[in-house]
């Protein structure tokens, strides 16, 4: 390959400069749990409970009826990605309560 010049045409035109390396911006981190937000979140569950939408969805998984389950839950959420995630949640609550009983 031949030795880079600066150009002032092509793909590499222009004076050719170190990039700037910036640091972080706190938006990166948007969403990423923390340990309190994840205490704060079992405190809650444990004190509340779960709400009604999400006992159906329990009792409709534990009919085996996981297909029905993910459709009460999108017509619920709105959202097929965020369904599938809170029926995964429902199925290992219920796993966890059968593990408990045991």
């Amino acid at each position: 390959m031949a030795p880079r010049y600066e150009m002032c045409v092509g793909l590499d035109k222009g004076h050719k400069a170190t990039p700037n390396t910036l640091k972080a911006k706190p938006s990166a981190r948007k969403g990423k749990e923390t340990v309190h937000s994840r205490f704060v979140r079992d405190l809650i569950r444990e004190v509340m409970g779960f709400s009604p939408y999400e006992r159906r969805a329990m009792e409709l998984l534990k009919i085996s009826k996981d297909k029905r389950c993910l459709k009460f839950l999108k017509k619920r959420i709105g959202n097929h990605i965020r369904a599938k995630r809170k029926r995964e949640e429902m199925s290992n609550v219920l796993q966890a309560m059968r593990k408990a009983q045991k």
